[in-house]
């Protein structure tokens, strides 16, 4: 019966309503997940001393934090597509088969985590500054993170098979759970409260490692007990080529999309290296911004499930409500997201206890980059459309360009005007309002090619 209803609630809910119904925990969700990205540097940016310092080395950490998740989350978005197309095809066999499989590739993404942990964080950590304390404190953490990444892969695959069957209230709860024991045990473990050694970054890293790892008990409890729409067995882990290639013809592009983002953010913490005010400004911009883009993230996993499973069912009135509502829910928050940080963007950036230079750098940064926000909300939305209706490579381009081609080599153009006189480092932060925009177009001229070819022929 449960399984019957989940499976009736995507086919028969109003569009709009059911997008608010499963958007809403998962923009919770996303938030809450930007908010405890964040914990930590307001925590270790307030440590007894080297608290710039410390956060400058979570600004290098970050960008590798970002791969795992991306690698994690896209596996997820793959599984999530494909699965709940497969359900609204009616096909249930496959549907558990596509669960089983996205369980066996968490178990090899974490072994490249841990592998990576092992071998590789210093040389990685060192190709971007020089400075002994800071290369300490960034592999004590990162280091930590890559090792015990268990909780963040299997939370993400967790999570998105929660939402793929409707019940993304259950992915919120695990992860509002995570955020908080994260968030308790961060002072605790960085300034050695309760009793606990005082362990500075490596406590901030052991929060995490705790908050993820409680995040995937938890989905994983909600799982095996509420979706009833999805067989669970070991039988279905066994691996099938099949299945894998379908899951990464989907969920590759969003893997790439992200990693784009760590990449991106590690091509600028060496461009901008000829400044660490520069750096830290900019890796605590990078995080703020998270509490918008990651809302409109949250949407757009709640568009990718609703739009594949109408698709699924060849139902185009469905598909274009999915596309309609969610362009416009997105588009609300973008816009919500840019008064809000115009109008707090000093208060932000004091919440971290910054030098008056990296401060006022990281006040120009908010202020700047925010402009480009309604167009990032476009498209991230026309993301998880062309991921929902088999488009992976459009997506793709989109990715590749708002996220690579028109950001790296504009930036490295506009470091040159800074690095002759920081009085005009604020032009570096027009990079990002300029790549938005022209991929936006991009997005818009790809979505009217799909409109004919995949939605007008239902």
């Amino acid at each position: 019966m449960e399984k019957e209803n989940s499976i009736k609630k995507m086919s028969e809910t109003p569009v709009d309503k059911l997008m608010l119904s499963m958007g809403i925990p998962m923009i919770v969700s996303m938030v809450l997940q930007a908010f405890y990205n964040i914990v930590d540097s307001a925590f270790v940016s307030n440590m007894k001393s080297g608290g710039e310092q410390a956060l400058n080395a979570l600004t290098l950490a970050f960008p590798v934090q970002m791969l795992m998740v991306a690698v994690s989350i896209g596996t997820g978005v793959g599984m999530n597509a494909l699965l709940a197309k497969s359900l609204g095809q009616g096909d249930k066999k496959r549907a558990a088969k596509i669960a089983g499989n996205a369980g066996f590739l968490g178990a090899v993404i974490y072994l490249a985590c841990l592998l990576f942990g092992i071998l590789g964080v210093r040389a990685y950590i060192t190709s971007q500054t020089s400075d002994c304390e800071i290369t300490d404190m960034a592999v004590d953490y990162l280091r930590i993170c890559c090792t015990m990444s268990l909780g963040i892969v299997y939370f993400s695959v967790f999570e998105k098979l929660l939402q793929a069957t409707g019940l993304s209230l259950y992915s919120t709860i695990a992860q509002v759970s995570g955020a908080v024991i994260n968030i308790i045990f961060d002072p605790v473990l960085i300034y050695g409260l309760a009793g606990f050694p005082e362990l500075g970054v490596k406590g901030a890293a052991y929060a995490t490692v705790i908050g993820q790892m409680a995040s995937f008990l938890i989905a994983l409890f909600f799982h095996l007990r509420f979706n009833k729409a999805v067989e669970n067995g070991i039988k279905y882990i066994r691996p099938s080529a099949n299945i894998i290639k379908g899951i990464y013809a989907i969920g590759l592009p969003a893997i790439i999309a992200q990693a784009l983002m760590s990449v991106m953010t590690y091509g600028l913490n060496i461009i901008l290296g000829f400044s660490k005010n520069m750096v830290t400004a900019y890796g605590l911009y990078y995080k703020i911004q998270q509490f918008i883009l990651f809302a409109a993230f949250g949407l757009r996993d709640a568009i990718t499930p609703i739009v594949s499973f109408s698709h699924g069912m060849k139902n185009k009135e469905r598909v274009g409500m999915g596309i309609k509502y969610g362009i416009r829910y997105t588009l609300i928050i973008m816009t919500a997201g840019f008064i809000a940080l115009e109008i707090f963007a000093t208060p932000l950036a004091k919440v971290f206890g910054l030098s008056g230079e990296t401060e006022s750098l990281c006040i120009s940064a908010i202020r700047i980059i925010s402009v480009s926000f309604i167009f990032a909300g476009l498209n991230i939305a026309f993301q998880g459309i062309f991921q929902a209706l088999d488009s992976g490579i459009e997506s793709l381009v989109i990715s590749v360009l708002r996220q690579f081609l028109l950001v790296l080599p504009v930036a490295y153009a506009f470091s040159f005007i800074a690095k002759n006189n920081m009085d005009n480092a604020w032009t570096v932060w027009l990079t990002f309002p300029v790549a938005e925009c022209i991929s936006a177009a991009a997005a818009i001229v790809f979505m009217k090619k799909i409109k004919k070819n995949k939605i007008d022929t239902l």
